[in-house]
């Protein structure tokens, strides 16, 4: 932190639409946990990524630059600020930013907003209190060390006095910001909200029906728009005849919009189709439905999934391009070897399903353009509508609403664009609203995978050879056409950094070809590498005639702190740590009734350790899952309540993805349309949740919201085994007529 400095009020207020007569501060944060640098872009005006608005009858708010999608992320920023302030909780609001490079980065994804922002936000909340104090001692005459500040009062410790934080406004207003080195940080057994149970800022509007999600922004005289987009990935339309839609009430225009084909590298465009606009949102969707389309389908018409599938597991019979990261020699171990096991795990395409579409209201005016969407990455928005529409990017504007949920679909712009595109051709300001059918059969689809992994045993159940081959088409396929390989990113998501001490270590990677689009969904490749490698080492652990979880500690070995410049260093210890406690509290070992089983499994990801059990019992041939025990070493913890909350939550949709998740295609196009054939783990399904949070406050924050997710099958599929003896290595477990 250089210094902060004071952002005119006049132009705070224009911008933000707050009440004037307060403090103002701000910093802004590059992504670097280490940066606190202001920027001055012209005289009493500073563009900052993080404000503290303080007004005279002592309410607080904060300008939050990161999405709200049920993470709690407004409340998580919110406190950390008022923690280092003493201010009181009930005095704190958030106002959401616009998408605005001046803000750092505003991608809400990859679980490291509390990771990069959290020291600059405590920074903010201690300068503010520093200059509170400062005046409060300037009134009295004392000593700034005489003056402590408790519960939104600053107390004169020498007379008890004490001045509220609203009182104090308009002194401390003018003074000079407080030197970097004068800005001290509270020791974390001093705090008050970090790391504890808070109330979310936005409990009421949630509770009350207030909050504002995308789809319901409402503009006068606006429009509403459907889009018929072709069956197959990439395809165009030959012709259209829409007679009968243009005889439903309501329905007001329809046009072809064709295809938007994004720069190699960046952004998402849009696929194109037949835009119905109508005066509500139902006449849209029917005059949709009523269309006549001839479909030219394109090149990948002949993407069926199950040949494609196929293709790859031949693939992964012969060698594989050999990745950077083997160690030893596999061969010479397989042939040393006492016992040899060897295993083909696949997982298909998912899609993230979120309650809420995808949706976007737009207003398209002459050399301007303002939009209101549910958006993760309001910059990269920003960014792609002033490429397609050639605007200055200062003439565009995204509000961020509230997100009925993410998990990565809202990352990419194509809804926003699609429906930019629209209020240009209609002139008018519209909302495009996708359908669920739309959502599913046009989304970015978490990649399929296939995986071959060999071992070898020595006469002690020790494992001497690992042989790890992988295929599955590339997310970077979306940004650079024949991506396809997997990307170094990809593989590091849990794959070549494998946490396990084996001598002889070998990776390869397969072609794997796109042919619909793939996106990221919440943890990414971890799903895949935590699947295999979970379910391997189990299925070792058994041929062995070892206890998994003996197996596992022996196969991390000596605790190691990984090498290298990462502010995160891997450390083994924790990740043991994590394994031992769940299983504890899972009373591994006991005695279960008959038909149950007990399995694990134990996960890195985004720097933070996560261990899982889970008790499934059977019934009929039938699964059900009983209990789930998960630990998690994320550091410090901002919000405990919150933490929780983000791992109940990957526990449903990790079941949900064990259970159902299946997208599959025919002739290019996707089968599945909507909850009935994509289901979802039902509140009568839901088991036992325990989470149990490991106290590390004095080690840096890491990831939460996505660690979770990775761990749920194969923990689901290990207790299988121990309950029935079966071995599944294939998902959902629906195609095994187990649920």
């Amino acid at each position: 932190m250089n210094k902060i400095q004071n952002l005119s009020r006049r132009s705070f207020v224009k911008v933000f639409g707050l009440a004037s007569g307060g403090i103002l501060l701000g910093c802004t944060a590059s992504g670097n946990k280490k940066a606190f640098i202001p920027i001055v872009t012209e005289e009493n005006s500073f563009t900052p990524n993080l404000f503290i608005n303080i007004q005279k009858d002592g309410n607080i708010t904060l300008i939050a630059s990161r999405s709200e999608m049920g993470q709690g992320i407004r409340t998580s920023l919110a406190s950390a600020i008022a923690d280092e302030m003493e201010a009181d909780w009930k005095y704190i609001s958030v106002s959401q930013a616009t998408g605005d490079e001046k803000y750092g980065n505003q991608n809400t994804d990859g679980s490291r907003s509390v990771r990069t922002m959290l020291e600059p936000m405590r920074k903010m909340g201690a300068t503010a209190k520093k200059m509170l104090i400062t005046a409060a001692a300037n009134k009295w005459q004392v000593s700034e060390n005489d003056c402590i500040a408790v519960n939104h009062h600053v107390i004169n410790t020498n007379s008890e006095e004490k001045i509220f934080f609203g009182d104090l406004v308009e002194a401390a207003a003018g003074l000079e910001i407080p030197d970097a080195k004068n800005i001290a940080l509270k020791e974390t057994k001093d705090f008050n909200y970090i790391g504890k149970t808070l109330k979310s800022v936005d409990l009421k509007d949630f509770t009350h029906g207030t909050a504002i999600y995308g789809i319901d922004k409402r503009i006068p005289n606006m429009k509403f728009a459907a889009i018929a987009r072709c069956p197959v990935t990439f395809g165009s339309v030959k012709s259209f005849d829409s007679t009968t839609s243009k005889s439903i009430a309501g329905v007001e225009k329809i046009f072809s919009m064709d295809r938007m084909v994004p720069p190699t590298g960046k952004f998402f465009g849009m696929l194109g189709g037949v835009a119905v606009i109508a005066n509500n949102t139902w006449a849209a969707f029917q005059g949709k439905e009523n269309l006549e389309i001839e479909w030219d389908l394109g090149t990948n018409r002949d993407y069926t999934t199950q040949s494609y599938n196929q293709k790859i597991s031949d693939r992964l019979e012969s060698n594989g391009k050999l990745v950077p990261g083997s160690r030893g020699n596999v061969a010479t171990a397989f042939d040393d070897s006492y016992q040899m096991i060897e295993a083909t795990y696949h997982i298909p395409h998912l899609v993230h399903a979120p309650m809420e579409v995808p949706n976007a209201t737009a207003w398209f005016q002459g050399d301007s353009c303002e939009v209101w969407a549910p958006v993760q990455d309001p910059q990269t928005v920003r960014s792609e509508i002033a490429h397609f529409f050639n605007l200055e990017i200062e003439k565009v504007t995204v509000h961020v609403t509230f997100l009925g949920g993410g998990f990565g679909r809202k990352s990419k712009s194509d809804f926003v664009v699609e429906a930019v595109a629209v209020s240009k051709e209609i002139n008018a300001p519209v909302q495009v609203v996708w359908t669920r059918e739309d959502d599913i059969r046009h989304s970015f689809y978490h990649s399929t995978c296939t995986q071959h992994i060999k071992g070898s045993l020595d006469k002690n159940g020790q494992v001497t050879g690992w042989l790890h081959r992988v295929a599955f088409p590339s997310i970077v396929s979306s940004f650079k056409p024949l991506s396809d390989y997997a990307s170094g990113f990809e593989l590091g998501q849990g794959f070549i950094n494998n946490p396990y001490q084996i001598p002889n270590f070998r990776f390869e990677n397969a072609k794997a070809e796109a042919q619909i689009r793939i996106g990221w969904m919440r943890s990414v490749i971890h799903i895949h590498s935590g699947f295999g490698i979970n379910s391997f080492v189990d299925e070792l652990a058994a041929k062995a005639g070892k206890d998994p979880l003996a197996f596992h500690l022996d196969l991390l070995g000596k605790d190691q702190v990984g090498k290298g410049k990462s502010d995160f260093p891997f450390e083994s210890r924790r990740l043991k740590n994590v394994l031992t406690t769940v299983t504890q509290k899972a009373n591994w070992g006991k005695k279960l009734p008959e038909g149950h089983g007990l399995g694990f499994a134990v996960h890195y990801s985004f720097y933070s350790y996560v261990a899982t059990v889970v008790e499934v019992s059977t019934n009929d041939d039938k699964i059900k899952v009983e209990n789930i025990w998960t630990a998690i070493d994320c550091g410090l913890v901002l919000n405990k309540d919150n933490v929780i909350n983000q791992l109940e939550g990957a526990a449903i949709f990790g079941m949900s993805l064990t259970m159902f998740g299946k997208i599959t295609t025919e002739e290019g196009a996707i089968v599945q349309s909507n909850y009935h054939d994509y289901p979802m783990t039902r509140m009568k399904d839901t088991p036992n949740i325990d989470i149990t949070v490991i106290d590390n406050m004095e080690t840096a924050p890491t990831g939460v919201g996505e660690l979770g997710v990775p761990l749920i099958a194969p923990a689901i599929c290990n207790a299988i085994f121990k309950a029935t003896g079966k071995r599944i290595r294939s998902l959902p477990l629906a195609d095994h007529g187990l649920v």
